[in-house]
């Protein structure tokens, strides 16, 4: 699934730390990172950043796979409430 302006980047992580399957974050070649795992969120969080230090206000656009079907509803939930 695909999930765009992503504005609370704290809270993102709240949720996918609430989910109990594994959510892997797919890179745009193709890999795939646990995003359970806090040196993997470290690692995407890099991407958040310009190069000149300064944070991104959003993250435009990110894809995911959630395997729970329970941790894809809550996954949407933060969509739509943000």
């Amino acid at each position: 699934m695909k999930i765009t302006h992503i504005k609370d980047v704290e809270k993102f992580f709240e949720v996918i730390d609430e989910c109990q399957g594994k959510v892997e974050l797919v890179t745009s070649e193709g890999d795939r990172l646990n995003l359970k795992s806090k040196l993997s969120q470290f690692i995407s969080l890099t991407n958040i950043f310009n190069p000149n230090g300064e944070v991104k206000q959003e993250i435009p656009e990110i894809e995911l796979v959630a395997y729970d079907p329970a941790d894809v509803e809550k996954l949407i939930n933060f969509m739509m409430m943000g």
